[in-house]
């Protein structure tokens, strides 16, 4: 599966910011103090265990941020897999320089590769059925981008990138209006012929409504397997389906084979663990 890249603008405002976070008022002290400005090594970045990599690109620029003249060689590419001791990229150049920006490539690196990895752990459970792992808005400020990125190398799926991508009627929004069919009306009312509309239910009596009123795409919040299977039955082919809520590694094969078309999971960039992944240097 093509992977669609991160905008050269969204890596570059990332990674400044983290940069500046760890650089603070006056630069790295320990490598000022112990290392020359002018020796120069071969460092590898290496990963420690099996999984899923995914920002080098973002890696890459933390080390050309903090000096251009340092040279990166990636010897994998994102959403490649990986096992414990596969050497993903070298870098050589002035130490000082490397050793500053170590920490934040790293970070970048193991994070978003911690997420692909989890990703893809779903992936390959559901792959069988016709179920897309689909990520949700439940993600790191600032850096959602990224995180929707790590999604895809994992081969997962991207819900909204954000408020202004598709109208999704929640429960709240429900609440406030008084109900499915009239929060539906309003949306149809007011969003272009060219808008995605997606509504929020919780039980098969909402379901029920949502399809009397024609809804296209329907989100089924935390029901049970029995009601899923209910609900797709009901359901007949007339709607997308989205399970959502609550999926784990342990459920997630019983929901995808329930026949839902979607399954949203919000762990997958809330409760990722990274990827270990280090820095050595080889000479």
């Amino acid at each position: 599966m093509k992977i669609d890249p991160i905008p050269p603008h969204i890596i570059k405002k990332s990674v400044k910011y983290a940069i500046a976070e760890d650089l603070g008022q006056i630069g790295d002290l320990t490598s000022n103090y112990l290392i020359s400005k002018d020796q120069e090594n071969e460092w590898v970045i290496t990963s420690n265990q099996n999984g899923i990599v995914a920002g080098i690109n973002c890696a890459e620029y933390a080390f050309s941020f903090i000096d251009k003249d340092i040279c990166f060689n990636a010897f994998i590419d994102d959403g490649e897999k990986v096992i414990t001791d596969t050497k993903i990229a070298s870098i050589s150049g002035r130490s000082l320089s490397i050793l500053t920006a170590e920490r934040t490539a790293l970070n970048f690196i193991g994070h978003l590769s911690g997420i692909a990895s989890e990703t893809n752990k779903y992936v390959e459970l559901t792959k069988h059925t016709k179920a897309k792992v689909v990520s949700t808005r439940k993600t790191t400020p600032g850096i959602r981008a990224l995180e929707k990125y790590a999604i895809r190398c994992g081969g997962g799926f991207n819900h909204r990138l954000g408020l202004d991508y598709a109208i999704l009627i929640k429960d709240n929004h429900i609440e406030a209006v008084g109900s499915v069919k009239e929060a539906l009306k309003l949306a149809k009312q007011k969003a272009s012929h060219l808008m995605s509309i997606e509504i929020e239910v919780d039980t098969i009596e909402q379901l029920e409504e949502a399809l009397m009123c024609d809804a296209k795409i329907i989100l089924l919040d935390n029901m049970t397997i029995d009601n899923l299977k209910a609900a797709v039955k009901m359901n007949n082919g007339r709607a997308i389906l989205e399970a959502s809520g609550n999926i784990n590694e342990n459920n997630v094969l019983e929901v995808a084979e329930t026949g839902v078309d979607i399954i949203s999971i919000g762990r997958l960039t809330h409760s990722s663990p990274s990827l270990d992944i280090s820095l050595h240097c080889s000479r």
